[in-house]
């Protein structure tokens, strides 16, 4: 057989066909459906992800909340979802259950949609930089739950910030982040957004004793 011209023979052509294709990215995935056929609902969404779409959909619903902005607690709603929806990864559920109702929620809308846009701008920032680490600690039954009980810890905290303080902002933010970590397979995300949840948790109990010995003061 011929030899290189460094003495090693040339490598096969078919190690590089043999090679596995790279997973396909999570924004790539949020994209081709948004623009595929069917329809945009949070049912529609929970369909094609399977699995997946428990991760997504708490991205989706504490995404509003962790904005820098207050919401005088109208996001109440989205935070209570999270929470049923986190007890059904508690309890085993390979895929959401939901009421007819929430299911037609339409995603696609004008304001919806820009929503989503911005929100993949900023997953796909993050896969730039992000990949998967100690990724065989995902996706099993026990790492499941322990998902679950972090979400529903986070979504609480968030819950019962005092309105018009942005003091959601930082537990939302949290299990977006865990959220995405989960998804991308990528501990360090994960230890980040347990640190930013407990960070905002921690502020929750330091600023909310510091008002009640202010009004405490005062009468």
């Amino acid at each position: 057989m011929p030899q290189s011209p460094h003495g090693l023979a040339p490598s096969s052509p078919s190690a590089a066909i043999d090679a596995p294709p790279e997973p396909e990215r999570i924004s790539d995935q949020l994209q081709r459906w948004l623009s595929g056929e069917g329809e945009k609902t949070l049912g529609g969404l929970i369909e094609v992800f399977k699995e997946k779409s428990f991760a997504i959909v708490f991205v989706l619903l504490l995404g509003v909340p962790a904005l820098p902005l207050p919401t005088g607690g109208a996001t109440h709603v989205f935070e209570v979802i999270a929470v049923l929806i986190a007890l059904q990864l508690v309890a085993g559920r390979k895929r959401i259950w939901l009421p007819e109702r929430w299911q037609r929620l339409e995603l696609a809308g004008k304001t919806q949609r820009r929503f989503i846009n911005a929100l993949m701008r900023w997953i796909r920032r993050l896969e730039r930089i992000s990949r998967p680490r100690l990724s065989f600690l995902f996706d099993h039954r026990l790492s499941n739950a322990v998902f679950g009980l972090l979400v529903i810890g986070g979504s609480v905290g968030a819950f019962v910030a005092p309105p018009f303080t942005g003091l959601d902002t930082l537990p939302a933010l949290g299990v977006v982040l865990l959220s995405l970590g989960v998804l991308l397979e990528d501990f360090i995300v994960v230890v980040v957004a347990l640190a930013v949840g407990a960070a905002g948790v921690v502020l929750e109990i330091v600023l909310g004793s510091a008002a009640i010995q202010g009004v405490g003061s005062l009468l």
